[in-house]
């Protein structure tokens, strides 16, 4: 616009006959000229720059292919090879159950009245045997007083019935005394014996409820709150009685879990293999442990298998039984248990992290003499508390396993491998579920 402006001032002036004025004469070189300079030495080095790079660009992955490998292909990618880890173990298979009580007992009453003392603090520890409820006996004292009067009357009874049956017999075989008549004596005297056995069991119902006032402790164990208070009506005998505390045993504890159909079948040929015990025939030993541990300090025994599975869930029940010296374990806490699945015998393990999983088939790496990358499909095992994986087959104890760098492995390609090592545990082996 500016240089415009000045054409126009000029064109102007020439119409006019005039000469420009010394104010409209440039002393120097216009700055449009600088200007345009200047854009041109810029485009100039950025021309420069660009070509470069692309040089660059284009010659630097041919000299380090040059350099590389000859005929300029790529290097092999290195990864980490080593031969599994060879080591006498055991596998087990963990499974999470709940702990229960081998003796549950509701405490009710066996007779009515009304509770007349509670002789247990809620939720204390009690002995087969203890006192813990007393309901009101008098009325059952003065039942038994009643009991004990009839049969002493049925007992006279008796007396008087044998003494006149005796007479009779005399004056009978006297034939002073007709027949009839000492049948008559001795029926009265079978009628008096049985009377007094009916007042004998009556005594003995009477004495029976008066202990019922007392309630014991049937089992030993850890009582709970009482549901009744003193004062209160309770009702007993059969039926709708009154549930007046709970009872359960602490020492030994059960550890309720269930197996599913395919653990199940996976045991039943171990046992046909003869590598473990049968559980119904046999006490097999196993671990057990609170959900807060890692460790397996509970050592138990499975001691009933169920008869079937249950068709909702397809699992099977199985019971262990632990000791439970310091009363720690309660009823209804969650716990581990672990089912031995082999003997102990020499194990090859590897990493877990080198399993690879295509499908349903599980493959280990390998790396053959020539370096080329070799799949082997492979029977898995447990895994162990370290994260090595049991193989029991698939290969061999000499097969170089790939166990990092494994993204930079393709099977049937080209690797350099580098010697690594997988280092003993000395852990037994323990099954992820």
């Amino acid at each position: 616009m500016q240089q415009r402006n000045e054409s126009a001032k000029r064109e102007a002036q020439n119409s006019k006959g005039g000469k420009p004025s010394a104010s409209d004469t440039p002393a120097s070189t216009p700055p449009s000229a600088s200007g345009r300079g200047g854009r041109l030495l810029f485009i100039t080095l950025a021309v420069l720059a660009v070509a470069g790079l692309m040089y660059w660009y284009m010659s630097a992955p041919q000299e380090a292919q040059q350099a590389g490998a000859p005929g300029g292909a790529p290097p092999a990618p290195p990864v980490t090879v080593s031969t599994p880890l060879v080591e006498t173990l055991r596998e087990w298979s963990d499974f999470t159950g709940q702990f229960n009580a081998q003796e549950s007992v509701e405490i009710r009453a066996r007779v009515s009245g009304y509770l007349e003392s509670v002789n247990f603090k809620d939720g204390q520890l009690v002995k087969k045997g203890d006192l813990l409820f007393v309901i009101e006996p008098r009325p059952f004292e003065i039942a038994l007083d009643s009991a004990k009067a009839d049969l002493a009357q049925a007992e006279a009874q008796l007396e008087l019935a044998k003494v006149q049956l005796e007479r009779t017999s005399e004056l009978h075989k006297k034939n002073y005394a007709s027949g009839q008549t000492f049948d008559e004596r001795a029926a009265e005297v079978k009628n008096a014996t049985a009377a007094r056995d009916r007042a004998r069991a009556e005594v003995d119902q009477a004495q029976l409820n008066l202990d019922y006032t007392r309630v014991l402790a049937p089992v030993s164990g850890r009582v709970s709150r009482h549901e009744v208070s003193v004062g209160n009506l309770v009702v007993g005998g059969t039926g709708d009685t009154t549930l007046l505390t709970t009872i359960v045993s602490l020492d030994p504890i059960w550890l309720t879990f269930n197996i599913s159909e395919g653990d199940g079948m996976t045991y039943k040929r171990l046992i046909q293999k003869g590598e473990v015990e049968s559980a119904r025939t046999n006490s097999v030993a196993v671990e057990g442990q609170l959900m807060d541990e890692t460790d397996w300090p509970l050592k138990g025994t499975i001691d009933f298998v169920d008869n079937q599975y249950d068709r909702s869930s397809g699992t099977i029940r199985v019971r262990a039984s632990f000791p439970n010296k310091d009363l720690f374990i309660t009823p209804g806490q969650f716990g581990r248990v672990r089912v031995p699945m082999s003997q102990e015998k020499p194990t090859m393990l590897v990493p877990d992290a080198a399993v690879v999983t295509d499908q349903s088939t599980k493959l280990l790496f390998t790396v053959a003499e020539d370096g080329t990358v070799v799949p082997k499909p492979v029977e898995l095992g447990s895994v162990t508390d370290d994260n090595l994986r049991v193989v029991r087959s698939g290969i061999t104890r000499d097969d170089k396993v790939i166990i990092n760098g494994l993204l930079r492995a393709r099977p049937g390609q080209k690797v350099t491998p580098q010697p690594g090592e997988i280092k003993p545990q000395g852990q037994q082996a323990t099954a992820q579920q």
